[in-house]
């Protein structure tokens, strides 16, 4: 038995290594669905897998298998082959954006620095996913976990290339500005040399002099 393990397995040997992939991946949903068939149901899982890079990529898939580790896999392999890249400015997006798909009304803005992700699961995922940190969304419509992250990452990938180069030259300018500012605020400010006059307090008292008596000239009037 011995003789046949070293056969099949050599020595050594430590399996099919898996590379590490850039790609982070999280599961959404997993479904039991069922479908009539001649001689009873046939019961399979379907899987929403959502896959990212957090540096601006970001796919999502749908699959169904017999067992749920096979949807899963699916699900990856199909969300691999559809990723898309997303303008992310400052930790954001560069502009509001309200879509329409369906029966879902996905309304996306920008937010400033630590505003924080303010969205629902399915969009929250996303956004994280895709690398982006401050963001407000609102969901309207359907509340089905595939077609909100169909609708939104459709909304995130219908930036305009000529509006978001000009908020990025924006957002740069600015940012020079305000490090511009910083710089100078730190530097100590030069100091003039402005002569005062003391005060009347702070002024040094003058000693006066004794008064010499006054020389009269002739003679001393008598007595009368």
């Amino acid at each position: 038995m011995s003789a046949e393990k070293n056969i099949m397995r050599p020595r050594g040997f430590q399996g099919a290594r898996r590379e590490p992939s850039e790609f982070e991946e999280k599961v959404v949903e997993v479904q039991r669905i069922s479908r009539v068939v001649k001689g009873g149901r046939r019961i399979r899982f379907r899987a929403l897998v959502v896959i990212g890079n957090r540096k601006g990529k970001v796919g999502m898939g749908v699959a169904k298998a017999n067992d749920v580790s096979d949807a899963v896999r699916k699900a990856v392999s199909i969300a691999k082959k559809h990723i898309i890249e997303i303008p992310i400015i400052d930790g954001t997006i560069p502009y509001a954006i309200t879509l329409n798909k369906g029966s879902v009304t996905l309304m996306l803005k920008p937010a400033s620095t630590g505003t924080s992700i303010v969205a629902g699961g399915s969009i929250r995922i996303v956004a994280e996913l895709a690398g982006i940190t401050d963001i407000l969304a609102k969901s309207l419509g359907s509340s089905n976990k595939i077609n909100n992250v169909t609708t939104a990452i459709a909304a995130l990938d219908s930036f305009r290339s000529e509006y978001v180069d000009q908020i990025r030259k924006m957002a740069e300018k600015k940012s020079l500005a305000s490090t511009q500012s910083k710089k100078a605020s730190e530097q100590p400010a030069a100091v003039e040399s402005v002569k005062t006059e003391p005060s009347p307090a702070e002024k040094p008292e003058k000693k006066e002099a004794p008064k010499k008596a006054a020389r009269t000239k002739g003679t001393l009037k008598k007595n009368s």
